[in-house]
């Protein structure tokens, strides 16, 4: 048996409690579909009942998949979105999952990242730690992030963090595959600052220099540099431009390499995203969800002392 099919027999032991009989669905796009197809492969070859579904690729993350597709998902036990632009923060994820269809979506995912990295993580760690950091996210009033002189405060108060394990037990479980984060989305049309973004972008990859954004009354007024323009561009000018989600790595394994999916993972992280997130617990419901890993910030937390 390869090192790939070995590691995704693994990750079916390990990730996820399924059995030979449920029906999996391997959803991809064009441009991760040669992947897509060593991984339905891999499962075929370890006794899995797998269909494969391919569709354009989208042009951002948070953008739905054509309804044929939605409707494709619902036929099946399970659903491994292997694409190159995220579904995790679309209402096609969320009804499947309301259908009880279990959904793993690995935006981005590469050869590189099944072989090495966060995927191959001790993942009993991983849930511990991750349950643990989303219970504390539950019980923050806000957050102050400092990155150099910039300081960005978030309000969290009321809203539940959200522990995306990356060990999916339940019927109708979804999440990042590999994961390990903790995020929560923030009080909309508070948060006030800035904050300093030096890893990653979804969309545009590693900065090779850091950018400055700038946000009031939850909504981002500006960007620095070219990148910063890429990435209001993607944002576009509606609501796309809130605040919508506030991560924290939580997975041993993770690597910061300029790819979203493992970076945001990754120990001594923090994430904000813009768009979306009606789908984890806010009310901004729009066609984009853009995330933004800023390495070794510092933080202070408040809680309420009630």
């Amino acid at each position: 048996m390869s090192e790939f099919h070995t590691i995704v027999a693994n990750i079916m032991t390990n990730n996820l409690h399924v059995s030979k009989s449920n029906s999996i669905l391997v959803f991809t796009d064009n441009s991760t579909s040669s992947l897509a197809e060593k991984f339905r492969d891999a499962l075929i070859a370890n006794g899995w009942r797998v269909s494969f579904f391919e569709m354009e690729d989208r042009m951002k993350s948070g953008e739905e998949p054509p309804n044929e597709a939605s409707e494709e998902m619902l036929k099946h036990d399970v659903v491994f979105c292997l694409t190159k632009h995220s579904l995790t923060h679309t209402a096609a994820r969320k009804n499947a999952n309301l259908h009880g269809v279990s959904v793993i979506t690995m935006p981005g995912i590469t050869e590189d990242m099944f072989l090495h990295g966060a995927i191959n993580a001790d993942y009993q760690r991983v849930e511990k730690e991750t349950l643990e950091m989303a219970e504390k996210l539950s019980k923050a009033e806000k957050l102050m992030i400092k990155t150099g002189e910039n300081i960005l405060e978030i309000p969290l108060q009321g809203r539940d963090g959200v522990p995306s394990t990356g060990v999916f037990k339940e019927k109708a479980a979804s999440g990042n595959l590999p994961s390990g984060e903790a995020y929560i989305a923030p009080v909309e049309g508070e948060a006030e600052g800035k904050i300093e973004i030096n890893g990653s972008i979804a969309g545009i990859g590693r900065l090779e220099k850091p950018i400055v954004l700038s946000i009031q009354k939850g909504r981002l007024i500006e960007a620095t540099g070219e990148t910063g323009e890429k990435l209001l561009t993607l944002l576009g000018n509606g609501d796309g431009r809130l605040l919508c989600e506030l991560g924290i790595g939580t997975n041993h394994a993770a690597r910061v390499t300029g790819n979203i999916l493992e970076d945001e993972k990754a120990y001594n992280t923090i994430h904000v995203a813009f768009g979306s997130n009606h789908t984890f617990g806010g009310t901004i419901k729009t066609n984009v969800h853009i995330d933004c890993v800023t390495v070794k910030p510092e933080i202070e937390w408040v809680f309420s002392e009630n």
